[in-house]
């Protein structure tokens, strides 16, 4: 019998059309015996590296392809006229392949129009290599053939013959219960006859097994955001498009025997090597004839070393990295790093102390790319680059989150806008999401589907949960909740949506295209279709350039303190008693990485006194570790026995009383246990944090034998092992945690030597109005008052001097920037002594909104009170206006009414995004309590109980679900804190009259745990009164 191949393959990453994963895929392709299979999602190649590597390793032929978009012209940004179809390519040889890479990416960059498009110009253009087929049922062939347009279907068959030659074939799919293809397929067969063009039998696979297609249905109803009840959503139900065994597609076309046999035909054309593994950095001009590493060492002589670092102990370290380094090959990519933060910090952008395992490099600190001293805080070079396994380093770069951009600006025009892109991500399909989305598709009410999520913990896959969660055990024992439970399953890891990494870029030696296929983020960025991992594999350099906010505050802050006291603060010291006060009393809101409320109350414990000590709480405060840490403060402050397994570690172990908290710890154990070199005790710590067991035995059976042959007892070796095997879950990376404890402890340095500065810097860095509410809060909390904005003492950001912090005029909404910026500038000229003055000098700017702005937000009221100004602000802008300025009668504002304070606080909230005179809610807090209304802050006590919350109705939203239901967000507000409420159509029809922002009520129902947080579901509402 012939062989058969399948050549029109879905996978995942057709998203939510395909339901295979590559691996799944390959793995069902060698249990149906066949040697070789394509890959042809729509319109992309996202898992193009992923699906050849899992075909490589099993033996199987990877045939690369992809299903493209077509329409007759891709600039035109219609549909009408220009119809999209679905054509097959598939890549013949390295020549194919890359051809089909520029396909793909100027269907995506030029062509966009709700799908990637390419047009037949393009074909004629990047052909050569590509094998085409004529497409399903969804190809422009099939569908003129549909239409009964036979003639325009065979001009068209003429014209891709021409282009293509005998790499033209004519695709015949049969499905027997669709009736279209029923009709469409003899045909095709017919004009392949009279043209003499080959045909080619395809399945246009989009899962695996026949039992799969329930499931597929249901991922299409997910992608339609319809349900299995809407009979006219879209469907593939009637097509058989499972991966069918050979037997099957031979019998389906046993009268056309010739298009099974051409499939092999095709998969023998088809030869595509792809070299992956190979390190390709891009060039990086040195001195000439200088190599890289002798430029290296000159730049580590030309550095810190000579001024900072002293003795024997530094310059033999420095050497052996260098000679690592030579040996690795990886000079180039260390020039690149320091090129590009040298750059940074010669413009003034902040630059991070370090992050990750770079931080145990000393030439990363002599060139400055760090600012940690690894061998002061025991790093190990080792963890950062392995001499016995060469691999990519890593090292990731905080940068300034308002200048980033900058230095992807600088790298983009460094090395060419062609060689730089940004990276892919995929989202996938989450235990929790999963249910939810599966349920929508199926039918199941909102309530069923949260209540059977929230049993699923965190971080868990649904297997994993049906094993640990007695809750979910408990659903599926319930027939129906068990099915919605078991098509999750099934969907679950399925790729959801395509993304854009948040800081990865890569860089070439070549335009990028060269390797892989680009598309554009929303943001209009040039993006790889390959994600991390892919780009990995080809060897590319792949960098990520993190934006950390914190450092956009520490260098605001140092501005400030320049500005304010004149002084250049260039140098931290690090036994700083104010600050270690502030970290013992755990006042640490806005201190980086220290300011939860479950880590204020371990340092309240601790009482730190040393960056090691801020080091551990970095590493300890996670989901694991965590429950180390009152062990690791008892043994501190002598509550509880240090002890050792071995004398031998002892050392090792120390400065962590006894605790193993750092991967470098691990690495240091085996060494003196086993007697490993550090090169080799890193390759464990690998093996450990991959979990493989065949990996896991080999290091033990070697750890075991080292400890021997060093005097080790078999107990203490079988003890330690135990300590080792789960170390992944809660090991950290030491050179990670000193570079983190570093900005922790500058954040807190500047919070409690320079606290309005820094809360200055700390305001204009928030990038919501809730994180404004916390630093807010915190500064009463600091005794410095916040106030409203003022026109003569106004910055455009959040200003302050002394203990007093106010609003910027900028912070107003609605307020024009410009108009803000002249404003400042014209005060420069002096300050507006009234209201007329500010009105004449300004009078080219202002009109009445802004005017009622300034008035509202308390602005001007300098110069009289909200009301009588808001009330004549027309007035007033025409007063500005009069042409004859030297007579002007002095402005009258007549009085009205004063405003309230509730009208006051609604002014505030309404264009300052929150109360800044006062609470509302305090003055009705005794009401409240009568009504029987429990603090905001106090509801998690109540879980699943009935209870009543009052305060403030701040917000009130209307919402239209996926489902097409009209919902309400409704945001309450009490002196202790904020929640936000759904309130469903039924329940607003009921209480419409008393759903109003600015209402004072009352709300009864229960409270529970979502995944967003607190859940209130609303029973009754009752009006208290209205602040107008």
């Amino acid at each position: 019998m012939n062989k058969f191949t399948h050549l029109h393959i879905h996978t995942h990453y057709s998203l939510l059309d395909g339901l295979s994963k590559p691996v799944s895929l390959i793995k069902r392709v060698k249990e149906l015996k066949m040697d070789s299979v394509a890959i042809t999602d729509h319109g992309n190649m996202f898992g193009a590296i992923e699906f050849y590597k899992a075909a490589k390793a099993e033996g199987i032929k990877p045939i690369m392809g992809c299903e493209v978009y077509i329409c007759n012209d891709r600039t035109q940004r219609t549909l009408k006229e220009n119809e999209i179809h679905h054509l097959t390519l598939l890549a013949m040889n390295d020549e194919g392949y890359h051809n089909l890479i520029k396909l793909v990416s100027e269907a995506n960059l030029t062509g966009f129009y709700y799908k990637p498009r390419v047009d037949f110009s393009l074909l004629e253009k990047y052909n050569a290599g590509l094998i085409c087929l004529s497409g399903c049922l969804g190809g422009q062939l099939s569908q003129l053939i549909l239409k009964n347009q036979k003639v325009e279907a065979l001009a068209l068959a003429k014209q891709y013959r021409a282009l293509f030659g005998d790499r033209y074939y004519m695709e015949l799919q049969r499905h027997p219960r669709n009736k279209d293809q029923c009709l469409v397929t003899p045909s095709l067969i017919k004009l392949a006859e009279k043209l003499n063009i080959q045909v080619v039998a395809t399945g246009d696979s989009h899962y695996l097994c026949k039992e799969d297609e329930h499931t597929h249905d249901v991922l299409l109803t997910v992608n339609t955001g319809s349900s299995l009840d809407d009979k006219n959503r879209f469907s593939l139900s009637e097509s058989d498009v499972y991966l069918a065994d050979k037997e099957e597609m031979v019998n389906k076309f046993k009268d056309i025997p010739e298009a099974i046999s051409n499939t092999q035909v095709i998969a023998d054309r088809c030869n595509v090597e792809i070299e992956l593994g190979k390190i390709k950095l891009p060039k990086f001009d040195t001195p000439p004839s200088m190599p890289k590493i002798t430029w290296l060492a000159e730049l580590c002589n030309q550095g810190r070393l000579k001024l900072r670092l002293r003795g024997k102990e530094y310059l033999d370290r420095l050497n052996y990295e260098l000679e690592v380094i030579e040996k690795t090959g990886f000079a180039t990519y260390l020039l690149i790093v320091h090129d590009m933060i040298d750059w940074a910090k010669k413009q003034g952008i902040a630059v991070g102390p370090g992050r990750g395992s770079a931080a145990g490099s000393l030439i990363c600190y002599t060139l400055g790319i760090t600012n940690i001293d690894p061998l002061k805080y025991g790093l190990l070079f080792e963890r950062f680059m392995n001499p016995e396994r060469i691999s990519m380093p890593d090292i990731d770069m905080d940068f300034d989150d308002t200048r980033r951009d900058e230095v992807i600006n600088y790298v983009t025009g460094k090395y060419g806008k062609d060689y730089v892109a940004q990276i892919a991500t995929f989202g996938t399909m989450g235990g929790r999401s999963s249910i939810r989305d599966a349920g929508r598709a199926m039918g199941y009410d909102l309530k069923t589907c949260d209540r059977i999520a929230k049993t699923i913990p965190f971080m868990q896959t649904l297997s994993e949960a049906l094993e640990t969660s007695k809750e979910l055990q408990a659903e599926y024992l319930n027939l129906e909740s068990r099915d919605l439970i078991d098509m999750a399953i099934r969907l679950e890891g399925t790729v959801r949506h395509s993304g854009t990494h948040a800081c990865g870029v890569v860089i070439a030696d070549k335009p990028i295209t060269d390797y892989m296929p680009v598309t554009l983020s929303k943001e209009g960025n040039i993006t790889s279709q390959y994600d991390m991992n892919a780009i990995g594999d080809l060897g590319l350099l792949k960098m990520d350039f993190l934006g950390l906010r914190n450092l956009s505050v520490i260098s605001e802050t140092r501005k400030l303190i320049k500005q304010d006291f004149g002084k250049d603060l260039k140098g931290i010291p690090l036994n700083d008693e104010k600050t270690f006060k502030l970290l013992q009393d755990a006042r640490t809101t806005c201190v980086f990485q220290l300011e939860s409320s479950g880590m204020k109350r371990y340092l309240k414990g601790l009482k730190p006194n040393s960056i090691d000590d801020i080091a551990v709480m970095v590493s300890l405060y996670r989901p694991g570790p965590m429950e180390l840490i009152p062990e690791y403060i008892n043994r501190k402050h002598g509550r509880s026995p240090i002890e050792y397994l071995h004398p031998l570690l002892e050392p090792v172990l120390e400065e962590t009383y006894g605790i193993m908290i750092y991967q470098e710890q691990l690495i240091k154990a085996v060494q003196v246990l086993a007697g490993f070199t550090l090169a080799e005790a890193d390759v464990l710590r690998k093996a450990v944090g991959k979990k493989i067991k065949k990996l896991l035995d080999q290091q033990e059976d070697k750890f075991k034998f080292g400890c021997k042959n060093n005097g080790i007892s078999d107990y203490v070796a079988r003890k330690f092992w135990a300590l080792v095997e789960p170390f992944n879950r809660y090991g950290f990376n030491k050179s990670h945690a000193v570079c983190y404890a570093m900005i922790g402890y500058q954040t807190a340095y500047l919070k409690a030597n320079y606290p309005t500065q820094f809360m200055v810097a700390e305001l204009n860095s928030c990038k919501d109005i809730e994180r404004i509410k916390e630093v807010v809060a915190e500064l009463k909390s600091m005794d410095i008052m916040v106030l409203p904005p003022n026109i003569n003492y106004s910055q455009a950001r959040f200003g302050g001097i002394g203990k007093e912090i106010r609003f910027g005029l900028s912070a107003i909404k609605g307020m024009n920037n410009k108009i803000v910026d002249n404003i400042i500038k014209e005060r420069a000229n002096g300050l507006f002594v009234s209201l007329e003055d500010f009105i004449i000098r300004m009078s080219k700017d202002l009109n009445k909104k802004v005017v009622s702005l300034l008035a509202q937000s308390g602005a001007v009221d300098d110069w009289g009170n909200r009301a009588d100004i808001s009330s004549v602000a027309d007035v007033v802008v025409t007063y500005g206006k009069a042409e004859n300025k030297d007579t002007l009668p002095k402005l009258l504002i007549p009085r009205v009414a004063p405003p309230t304070i509730g009208q006051r606080l609604v002014w505030e909230k309404e264009l300052l995004g929150l109360y800044i005179s006062a609470n509302p809610a305090k003055n009705y807090y005794d009401l409240l309590r009568l009504r029987g209304a429990i603090d905001i802050s106090s509801i998690p006590k109540y879980f699943g109980k009935r209870i009543t919350i009052g305060g403030v109705i701040t917000e009130f939203k209307k919402k239209v679900t996926k489902n097409k239901r009209t919902m309400y967000i409704m945001k309450l507000e009490d002196i202790t804190g904020e929640i936000e409420i759904p309130i469903f159509d039924g329940m607003y029809g009921r209480f419409s009259r008393y759903l109003e922002q600015n209402n004072v009520v009352t709300l009864f129902g229960t409270a529970q745990l979502s995944d967003s947080g607190i859940r209130f579901m609303c029973l009754d509402v009752f009006k208290i009164t209205s602040l107008i």
